[in-house]
């Protein structure tokens, strides 16, 4: 009797029969995996229960939701905030937690030891993948992570060398020299640049755009209208006091992005210049703030929430065993000009010329 019982007894493959579903979706919906849609789950859990279905082993812990770590150490900048938009509803959308932490200092990142026991606190949180946004992944995190077959990706890497990781990015060369000539067809010659770090990848590949598009038009670059320091508002006002003080200023300063750029208005109106009549200024990123400024800033836009949401999308594809197509994926830039951008004293009849 016993016998027969457990030959009647339910089995999952009935479930995904009755349910009109395969055994592999019946059997996400029992390990509670979050790649499933809310009305095939309230299904295939009906049948469950209708036809008194039990699984053929105990389960004694309730399954996870997948979970997400970004690191990142610039909270507070509006680029950081625009690109975790995109993160947060990528994951709210696949059903996985996200939990924010600090670049972790020694001995982790330089401790193969310590890094794999951050990393092992990490999969004992739940956590399936990693975002690294706009910081370093020391080797001794890098080793770890591939031994635990914990995957990162990481956004605007520091270093786009690294052939282990995945980066996603944008076109900032492209970028750099589209702001470049802009302001080069508005007539500017003497045109100034302010960028983040030299140990940046993407402000160096900015630079490169902006010189390869001097290069083109046939302008000399003056070193002397060069700087480089770090992405902020600081840099750019202290940088941009000091371009605007030469005995022969730029008429035109591109700035690496756009806390350098608002940096580069205030110093402007400090020294009583005016912004488009005598100076224009350029951003990079097409954060919010573009519209608040006075006069609203031109900028190359970065689609920051888009590579927040391929960033999800990727981590978890390889969470799930998919490997993306490229290990470095990059979204294209536009240029979003607005009125801190005008004719410059070159220009044919000192008019604009669109």
């Amino acid at each position: 009797m016993g016998r027969r019982g457990r030959s009647e007894r339910p089995t999952l493959a009935d479930v995904a029969r009755l349910a009109g579903v395969s055994p592999t979706t019946a059997s996400k919906v029992l390990n509670g995996r979050s790649d499933v849609g809310a009305k095939t789950r309230d299904l295939v859990l009906g049948v469950m229960a209708e036809i008194g279905y039990k699984p053929t082993a105990v389960r004694h812990e309730q399954p996870r939701e997948r979970t997400l770590v970004t690191v990142l150490d610039i909270v507070e900048s509006r680029y950081a905030g625009t690109v975790l938009q995109g993160i947060l509803v990528a994951a709210t959308a696949a059903q996985a937690e996200l939990l924010l932490r600090l670049p972790p200092g020694e001995p982790v990142s330089t401790s193969p030891a310590a890094a794999r026991g951050w990393m092992e606190e990490q999969r004992a949180c739940g956590v399936v993948g990693l975002i690294a946004l706009a910081v370093a992944v020391p080797d001794a995190m890098l080793l770890a992570a591939e031994e635990l077959e914990l995957p990162i990706v990481t956004i605007d890497p520091i270093d786009t060398t690294e052939s282990r990781l995945v980066s996603i990015g944008s076109t900032n060369w492209a970028g750099g020299r589209s702001a470049t000539e802009h302001v080069i067809r508005l007539g500017h010659r003497r045109v100034g640049w302010i960028g983040g770090p030299l140990g940046s990848a993407p402000s160096l590949e900015r630079f490169h755009g902006y010189q390869a598009a001097l290069d083109s038009a046939g302008i000399t670059p003056d070193r002397a209208l060069v700087r480089h320091e770090a992405f902020a508002v600081e840099a750019g006002q202290r940088h941009g006091h000091d371009l605007l003080s030469l005995p022969e200023r730029p008429t035109a300063i591109v700035a690496g992005n756009d806390e350098i750029a608002v940096g580069v208005l205030a110093a402007a109106k400090v020294l009583g210049i005016a912004v488009p009549g005598e100076l224009s200024v350029t951003g990079f990123d097409d954060t919010p703030q573009t519209q608040w400024t006075t006069p609203r800033l031109t900028s190359v836009r970065q689609p920051l929430v888009g590579m927040g949401r391929m960033a999800v999308e990727t981590v978890l594809g390889m969470a799930d065993g998919v490997q993306p197509a490229s290990r470095h994926l990059q979204l294209a830039t536009t240029l979003s000009v607005r009125d801190s951008t005008g004719p410059g004293p070159h220009a044919p009849g000192n008019v604009s010329t669109g």
